[in-house]
């Protein structure tokens, strides 16, 4: 009982009483009881009322279903984590199911095909990927096998049957491959369909295109700055006579010259030629490490070798101080040779000169390794390729032949 200045009021109770708690204490405990931080006995306890009592408190306040609901929110970070590791798992055992396809279809390319260890899959064509495939179908799922060779399943189809029936081909792709790599592998499709026909086979550009992209027989293409020797104007330049007229009506009749530059791990290459316009002949050259006077003397001294009697053939060249030096002008004089020169600055005006001298680096150089690679071994290489350019490299304008091959049609070697 509290004794109040103005009134007094009693208070009775029954045995075994429930006391009268406010709203807010009932929800404040069932919180505690739901979030759980301790037993439901401690919680309890604290209060003063019995764990039976504090369930009640909770069924009657948010009901059964929404304690479960309100469980599951509590509770989804280890949910979540737990899918985390599965997916994780999954997507590693699925890496490594692919790593291992990868290195299944390198070991047969190496047993079936005698690829090299090495090989990457994007190098095999889609024939060889056929092949494949339909070692390896009793091991993977062929879709899978598809995917990761990429190919495509008409394309899979398409060769499985071209396979079973037989390469009408075969022999044709053989010689593609071996006239190819037996040039530098520097052919396209017309020099390589004028290459069958000279060894008497009968294809049309069309399938010789196709069987070359069936193949892999890619011509590299890379072009880097080029080489200049220009010192400005030391000296009077004589009159431009060949005016870009690259044609010549006999041997000796127009020399076109220049210098181009390579560049190895080893150190530099400068390479001076002569060409003939009437052929494209290189009638000289030579190579040194240093672009000095001494480079385009020789070559001169044995482009004047090469003439017969009478002969004064024009001899062009850009602007550039090797042919106004002292030791070049006499050499010109001396022989009655006639200079010309092109504008300043103006490549076209030695266009021919410079299209050797692309095809060269395109076919032999770019694209190529050539660390470890001595200069001296690499200028005997360009003088390898040089040769085989006169005696061999077929050109299509005289009608598919080389420098020396026209030459002995003309009857003049």
């Amino acid at each position: 009982a509290y004794l109040y200045p103005d009134r007094r009021r009693i208070f009775t109770s029954k045995a075994n009483p429930v006391a009268p708690f406010e709203p807010e204490v009932k929800r404040q405990a069932v919180m505690a009881l739901c979030t759980r931080q301790v037993s439901a006995s401690e919680i309890a306890r604290r209060i003063g009322v019995s764990r039976a009592v504090l369930y009640k408190w909770k069924d009657k306040i948010i009901g059964n279903s929404a304690y479960q609901t309100m469980r599951k929110h509590n509770e989804p970070s280890l949910e979540a984590e737990r899918d985390a590791l599965r997916e994780e798992v999954a997507r590693l055992n699925q890496e490594i199911r692919r790593r291992q396809m990868e290195l299944d279809i390198l070991k047969k390319a190496e047993e079936i095909i005698k690829k090299d260890p090495g090989i990457s899959i994007s190098h095999l064509n889609n024939r060889e990927k056929t092949k494949i495939a339909d070692a390896l179908r009793q091991t993977y799922p062929l879709t899978e096998l598809l995917h990761v060779l990429g190919l495509a399943r008409s394309s899979y189809f398409y060769h499985r049957a071209a396979l079973k029936a037989g390469d009408k081909y075969a022999t044709i792709r053989t010689m593609l491959t071996d006239i190819f790599n037996s040039n530098y592998q520097c052919y396209g499709y017309r020099r390589l369909h004028a290459m069958l026909r000279h060894e008497g086979g009968r294809l049309s550009e069309k399938v010789v295109r196709r069987l070359m992209v069936e193949e892999q027989l890619v011509v590299s293409r890379n072009r880097r700055r080029r080489y200049s020797s220009y010192c400005g104007e030391i000296g009077p330049a004589p009159d431009n006579l060949i005016a870009r007229d690259f044609k010549a009506e006999q041997p000796n009749q127009k020399w076109l010259t220049d210098i181009t530059e390579f560049h190895l791990p080893a150190g530099k290459v400068w390479l001076s030629s002569v060409v003939d316009c009437f052929d494209g002949k290189v009638v000289s050259w030579s190579l040194s490490t240093r672009p000095d006077a001494e480079l385009v003397n020789t070559m001169l001294d044995s482009a004047v070798e090469t003439l017969n009697a009478g002969e004064r053939p024009v001899i062009h060249s850009d602007r550039g101080g090797h042919y106004r030096w002292s030791g070049w002008l006499e050499r010109v004089n001396a022989e009655g040779l006639i200079r010309s020169m092109s504008r300043k600055g103006c490549s076209p005006d030695n266009a021919a000169c410079e299209g050797f001298f692309g095809r060269l680096k395109t076919e032999m150089y770019h694209g190529r390794k050539w660390s470890g690679i001595t200069p001296e071994k690499f200028m005997q290489q360009v003088d390898t390729y040089i040769r085989w350019y006169n005696e061999r490299r077929i050109k299509l304008s005289p009608g598919a032949v080389s420098p020396k091959m026209y030459r002995q049609q003309c009857g003049l070697e």
